[in-house]
């Protein structure tokens, strides 16, 4: 994890009565990278948690976090950090709330893509990103469109239509400057041709050993 990581939370107080929800926040991590639709809720005993974008699997009703600390210690200071901006919220009425103190330092982060077919499928990649090794965000798609292969964030329908009366959709996490959305999309492109090739090296691998053994069916293989 990286040490005194800067990031800014941005917080919103809900009271609404009879409801546990009491407020909303993102995360701007490193002025590169947004974690938007962060709830606070409150339990039984009124004590407040954090509650990460999350969706239903289908089928079985259970919910997965789209984003979420990969750490037990960034999940506490994550959560810590978000109550602290609601009370400085209700203090001072300012929304952001800035942690850290590195300035003008590269957000590191890593990228992890899977090929993925599916018939009448436009999807040709799934992937997730690692934010200095405490934070990852999943649900990232990569997609085959009319002008090549181009990357979709995890997003959410909302209830408004375009002037062709589509669905519009909303990004849940997204880069905030063009440069850092020019870098992390370079490097998804590259991971899903990397990951691409070497299925069809163990294709082409498994391939070769079905013909070799039908070739020398008596061949003794050496054993592990």
């Amino acid at each position: 994890m990286e040490k005194n990581m800067k990031y800014e939370i941005t917080v919103g107080e809900v009271k609404t009565a009879n409801s546990n929800v009491r407020g909303y926040a993102s995360v701007v991590f490193g002025d590169s990278f947004k974690v938007s639709n962060i709830t606070i809720l409150a339990n039984r005993d009124s004590q407040l948690y954090i509650s990460m974008p999350h969706y239903a699997k289908s089928g079985d009703g259970e919910r997965k976090d789209i984003c979420y600390p990969t750490t037990k210690e960034f999940r506490g200071e994550l959560e810590a950090n978000v109550l602290l901006a609601l009370e400085n919220l209700q203090q001072t009425g300012q929304k952001k709330y800035l942690v850290g103190d590195k300035q003008d330092m590269e957000l590191p982060f890593t990228v992890a893509v899977t090929p993925f077919e599916k018939e009448n499928s436009s999807i040709r990649g799934l992937a997730r990103i690692y934010i200095a090794d405490c934070f990852a965000v999943s649900n990232i798609s990569l997609i085959m469109g009319k002008k090549g292969l181009f990357v979709s964030m995890p997003s959410y329908k909302t209830n408004q239509v375009d002037e062709n009366n589509r669905s519009v959709y909303h990004d849940i996490c997204f880069p905030v400057t063009g440069e850092f959305r020019g870098k992390l999309n370079t490097l998804l492109k590259d991971a899903y041709e990397r990951a691409v090739a070497e299925v069809q090296e163990q294709i082409m691998g498994q391939e070769e050993g079905l013909l070799l053994g039908q070739d020398f069916p008596d061949m003794d293989l050496p054993t592990r």
